[in-house]
């Protein structure tokens, strides 16, 4: 079977709150003329990002070729999860012309392509591209969190000028495994901060690629579909801080889902996760909340204590108008009676 009858898979890797969903969300309105389908691989066991997607749904992507596994990463649960998701994608009629898969943003991208040589798919899907996204403010300071100060003082603690942060060896294992690199929030970095930036994706690149700038998402899909990379086979040439490892390991991160009362004010929920990030170092939240004498859900998503909210829908008449957040934060940093405390503050919220 030729390259060219293979299913066309694109991995969509980055760290956590680097536009990945922004991507594909632009990627189902404009898809190049694909049928598109779409894996979502998220830590925690709230389907954000999946709600997201399906709500972006259109006629070349339905609802029901977006699938979610929350139960882990996909290269760890490759027989159970992964290959069972691929191939009902693939049996789906019309059978997709592309399938994306997000991965999480702790997710280590060389060992996913490892699991696309298992038997039963391997002759069927190709990695046509590894899309590797990076938060241009957060790298330009040469910190992959918002929330910096934490991480700058285990860095420092270590006696180690060379020693690498978790969140640092996560970042440069999916620069190193990428074909190609959108550089996004430039706006927010500011020139400098672009220039910045792109220097420091050099420095961790083991091999010239190229580096896009995208704003909201929006980008050519030319630009990072159609590349017929065959990553699958070309896994030597993107190395790792973990090939040493015959397994890769999670343990460095946490996550806990928090259920939260009705709000009272979407800004009291703001003021305590920009808490959290400044004092406990909390990387990613994201979530729904309900707000009192609103009949729209609340979206929220935040990077450290960078914090977005909007109205993403109605609620549904057969669902609790129940708010849940996913937490994450490095092993250390999780403590869930703290956290819960923080943003489940009773004077604030709506009775």
């Amino acid at each position: 079977m030729t390259e060219l009858s293979k299913l066309p898979v694109t991995v969509i890797t980055g760290f956590l709150g680097s536009g990945k969903t922004t991507l594909i969300s632009h990627l189902l309105q404009n898809p190049g003329g694909r049928r598109l389908a779409v894996v979502v691989n998220e830590f925690g066991d709230v389907g954000v990002d999946g709600e997201i997607l399906k709500g972006c749904a259109l006629p070349d992507c339905p609802a029901e070729n977006i699938m979610e596994l929350a139960n882990g990463c996909i290269c760890c649960t490759v027989a159970d999860d992964f290959i069972p998701t691929i191939e009902a994608l693939m049996a789906l009629e019309p059978r997709p012309d592309h399938i994306l898969i997000e991965t999480s943003g702790l997710a280590l991208p060389k060992p996913l392509l490892k699991a696309f040589d298992w038997p039963d798919i391997r002759s069927r899907i190709t990695v046509d591209g590894v899309i590797a996204l990076a938060d241009a403010e957060a790298v330009a300071a040469g910190r992959f969190a918002p929330n910096v100060a934490a991480v700058d003082a285990q860095r420092l603690a270590d006696d180690s000028l060379d020693h690498d942060t978790p969140l640092s060896e996560v970042f440069a294992d999916q620069i190193a495994c990428a074909d190609i690199i959108l550089l996004t929030k430039p706006d927010l970095a500011g020139p400098d901060g672009v220039a910045k930036a792109m220097a420091r994706i050099a420095q961790d690149t083991p091999r010239a690629l190229p580096v896009v700038e995208v704003a909201e998402g929006a980008v050519d899909p030319r630009v990072i579909l159609g590349l017929g990379a065959a990553a699958e086979d070309d896994i030597a040439a993107r190395p790792s801080h973990h090939d040493d490892h015959d397994d890769h390991e999670h343990d460095d991160f946490e996550s806990i889902v928090v259920d939260i009362p009705e709000l009272a004010d979407p800004a009291q929920l703001v003021t305590a996760i920009e808490g959290l990030a400044r004092d406990h170092n909390i990387l990613r939240v994201k979530g729904y909340a309900s707000v009192a004498g609103k009949p729209m859900r609340l979206l929220v998503q935040a990077v450290g204590g960078r914090v977005r909210h909007q109205f993403d829908r109605a609620w549904r008449r057969d669902e609790p108008r129940q708010g849940r957040l996913v937490v994450i934060a490095e092993h250390d940093n999780i403590d869930a009676q703290v956290i819960g405390a923080a943003l489940t503050p009773a004077p604030q919220l709506a009775q």
